[in-house]
């Protein structure tokens, strides 16, 4: 798709300053839920009691009941069936009774076996964080929200829900959005068709920007989940893209498809993009990402040497493997090893080559490194550490065939995966007023906003502070962090005000192992709760001041997912709480008291 909208678009100006009134949709406020998930007082076949609030009879189910509320105690989370298809979680707290969907709109795990918090439940999973009273998403990785229930408890005690109608029919729902106006003269610019930019035009919408809205996207494909395709390369767009062309065309979204950014003029407010087309907008939000870096290495441009960064990345990748091809991956990155573990049921061997003592090392410390070395070489992968590649060699075809490591021995080699780092894509902004870094990044505020007023930027190129112990901005590459990034700058760039209050949270899946973490900062000692030899352990990675920076775990959910909202409540977590051996996880009653008071 490369929807272009009017075919005046090649100077498209701007003429509206002021911010309208968030518009009211039909049928419930905008972003919102229609429906809060409230518990009201006992239904009674009294007539002459006072009529209580009830959902309107057409868009509603009749009451179904679901369990006995003295069944739930206070801060329970309890997944109920309002029939043989729709699951429910139901939770007490506050002494009120709240329901949303049962499974995380993400993946679909089970929300009652997440993480409570106050008012919120998290993801047991990944970290995905919906309101218990409108069912909204709040953090996360997904896009969609919970459905909501009504509930209601009857004479005899019995916990009574209605659904809505259209909601019966799937775990999970969009919120509500406006439609464009054409007396709206507006208009925002999202650069960058990731995760982030895929959050942020949605957002927009929800917020009641009513104006043109233009997603500009280099790859040829609508917003996809990029994180599946270093773990399963067979996957095809149908598969994973977030959105069809139609969902886009019904909330007047126009996608530039196969489009970059060329300049951007911040005093003219103009986008000079790759097509030749200039756009002036009102405010824009840039999270153009990263590029896979090819270091230079002599024979690094030959045939058969990939990256993986995008969806024709590992096409090109899946079109090169055969039961013969012999595999290295250089570099013990995330997306090189899930690489490597993705692949080596495919061909006849793969290499890992890294430089570090143990893969991941940086991230995780040397004990667990040397436990998921372990994992590869149970899998049949070959791990070269210590080492890197000096010279790729290839045929008289331009093709790879083998690769001498950095003790002149050589390997052969069909297929050479470099997995080794990124360059921010900030290019085109030289010279365009926005202030970046050494490193490609760019520091905003705690809104998003860059130096420059009006222009927003997020996702892997922001530098930005975190919620927790790190003091200052920080350049992190998070799927997770990119999709709030896109939730925060919408929400400001339609005026209202909504500060960062993002933990980083992490996730990856390698053999079947789930490898959660959440948090970020140095440590100087990692606390294994549990056994890394049967990968079911908690890690606590514990600084210089006895605080707990960070939380890994394999097998132990949902301790990171507990850690993550203890986080953002403002709470922190010290050496004193985890020194019981006994009952570790005593702290995570933590997450249940009163919130911090803030001044």
């Amino acid at each position: 798709m490369h929807t272009m909208g009017s075919i005046n678009c090649k100077e498209y100006n701007t003429t509206g300053n002021v911010t309208p009134k968030k518009e009211q949709s039909t049928g419930g406020a905008v972003g919102s839920y229609q429906s809060k998930c409230t518990s009201s007082t006992s239904i009674s076949k009294d007539t002459n009691m006072p009529a209580i609030q009830i959902p309107d009879i057409v868009d509603y189910t009749d009451p179904v009941a679901v369990c006995n509320a003295a069944d739930l105690k206070e801060n329970e989370m309890k997944q109920v069936d309002f029939d043989e298809d729709t699951r429910v979680l139901l939770v007490k707290q506050n002494g009120r009774l709240q329901a949303v969907g049962a499974k995380c709109t993400h993946y679909g795990a089970p929300l009652n076996t997440g993480a409570l918090g106050q008012g919120r439940v998290r993801c047991p999973w990944h970290g995905a964080c919906f309101d218990l009273e409108t069912g909204d998403i709040e953090d996360f990785p997904g896009l969609d929200s919970l459905p909501c229930f009504n509930v209601e408890v009857s004479s005899e005690g019995m916990v009574m829900l209605r659904a809505k109608r259209s909601d019966l029919a799937k775990s999970k729902r969009v919120k509500n959005m406006v439609a464009r106006k054409p007396e709206d003269q507006r208009c925002f610019i999202v650069v960058g068709g990731g995760p982030s930019g895929a959050v942020c035009v949605e957002t927009l919408r929800q917020e009641g920007f009513t104006g043109r809205l233009i997603l500009v996207s280099r790859e040829n494909y609508l917003p996809y989940d990029r994180i599946k395709i270093s773990k399963a390369m067979n996957l095809d767009i149908e598969q994973l893209r977030f959105r069809d062309e139609e969902f886009y065309k019904q909330h007047d979204i126009e996608v530039w498809l196969g489009v970059g950014a060329s300049k951007l003029d911040t005093a003219q407010k103009e986008l000079h993009c790759t097509n030749g087309y200039v756009v002036k907008y009102d405010k824009i939000y840039i999270a153009t990402g990263c590029s896979s870096f090819k270091p230079p290495i002599p024979g690094v441009n030959l045939n058969n040497v990939k990256t993986i960064r995008e969806l024709d990345d590992t096409k090109s990748i899946i079109a090169a493997v055969t039961e013969e091809t012999r595999v290295v991956c250089l570099g013990a990155s995330f997306i090189a090893l899930e690489a490597a573990a993705a692949l080596v049921s495919k061909v006849a061997s793969v290499t890992v080559v890294g430089r570090d003592k143990v893969p991941l090392k940086a991230a995780f410390g040397e004990q667990i490194g040397q436990r998921v070395a372990q994992l590869f070489e149970d899998n049949k992968v070959t791990m070269r550490m210590e080492s890197g590649i000096t010279e790729i060699i290839g045929d008289d075809d331009g093709k790879v065939v083998e690769v001498q490591l950095a003790d002149e021995s050589r390997i052969p080699c069909d297929l050479l995966i470099l997995g080794t780092g990124s360059t921010l894509n900030t290019q085109f902004l030289a010279k365009s007023g926005v202030r970046i870094n050494r490193n490609g990044s760019v520091d905003v505020t705690d809104f998003l906003e860059s130096n420059v007023p009006d222009v927003y930027v997020g996702g892997d190129i922001a530098n930005a502070h975190i919620h927790g112990l790190a003091h200052d901005r920080v350049n992190i590459g998070h799927y997770q962090l990119a999709q709030y990034h896109g939730r925060i700058a919408a929400i400001n760039m339609c005026g209202s005000v909504k500060k960062l209050e993002a933990v980083p949270f992490f996730f990856t899946m390698i053999f079947g192992k789930g490898f959660r973490y959440a948090g970020h900062g140095s440590y100087k000692e990692v606390i294994i709760d549990g056994s890394l030899e049967d990968l079911k352990f908690v890690a606590y990675f514990v600084n210089e001041a006895d605080t707990v920076t960070a939380v890994a775990s394999v097998g132990r959910d949902p301790i990171v997912a507990q850690f993550s909202e203890l986080i953002s409540q403002g709470k922190c977590l010290g050496r004193g709480h985890i020194e019981n051996v006994e009952n570790r996880e005593a702290w995570t009653a933590k997450l249940l008291e009163p919130l911090p008071l803030v001044r």
